[in-house]
């Protein structure tokens, strides 16, 4: 399912491209940078994703490219650090991309539209569009919402409460426990599956316990 979304995605995006500007020796590729982590702990999650890019576009090619342009993916090591994404992204810059992709940690997705909105604003006529594929903290795309920033997978909130509207269908659920990150993320979950489960399930059934971890 995730793969068809980014095929839809990769297919339906490059007709806007003409809101980015690209360098005039690449105007039949359409370049996309994947900041994510390809070393370290969070290797085999950034390298899943850069293949499924890769053979999405690739697979998009074979069948012409769209309007004529042909896809590249170029990935990028963040190393699931916040400020290590942001001199990746300027080093794709400066290759002349300007589509970043990134979905693994939402204070990395924080910092790339940020980094995004100010750079835009600081740059005209060099703006990027940042693509968030799977970072859900809502706070995102609500508090820190940008022009530049789109996100297409479902936030936390909107996960809880379809978790929740499940539980409450089945009287056999009658405790949940919660383990979350320790952070934006892991904090939203924890809120907001709490009052999910409070405003969905009967009190009688009601029972959550939560801690935290890194």
């Amino acid at each position: 399912m995730r793969a068809l979304r980014l095929e839809l995605l990769l297919s339906g995006l490059v007709p806007v491209l003409g809101l980015v500007p690209a360098p005039a020796c690449a105007q039949d590729i359409s370049r996309f940078a994947y900041i994510d982590p390809l070393s370290g702990g969070g290797a085999s999650i950034g390298e899943v994703g850069l293949k499924t890019f890769q053979f999405i576009a690739e697979e998009i090619n074979q069948k012409g490219g769209v309007l004529g342009k042909k896809l590249e993916i170029v990935g990028y090591d963040n190393k699931v650090n916040p400020q290590e994404s942001l001199v990746q992204i300027q080093k794709a810059l400066d290759a002349g991309i300007r589509i970043v992709t990134q979905g693994n940690g939402s204070s990395v997705a924080a910092a790339i539209s940020d980094f995004a909105a100010k750079y835009n604003e600081r740059n005209p006529g060099k703006e990027f569009l940042y693509l968030n594929y799977a970072a859900v903290d809502p706070v995102l795309t609500n508090d820190k919402c940008n022009y530049w920033h789109f996100r297409w997978d479902a936030n936390s909130d909107i996960k809880m409460a379809a978790l929740t509207d499940y539980m409450k269908t089945r009287p056999n659920i009658k405790k949940l426990y919660l383990i979350n990150q320790d952070y934006s993320f892991g904090q939203s979950v924890r809120s907001e599956a709490r009052r999910c489960w409070e405003q969905n399930v009967p009190t009688s059934r009601s029972s959550v316990t939560s801690c935290t971890r890194c």
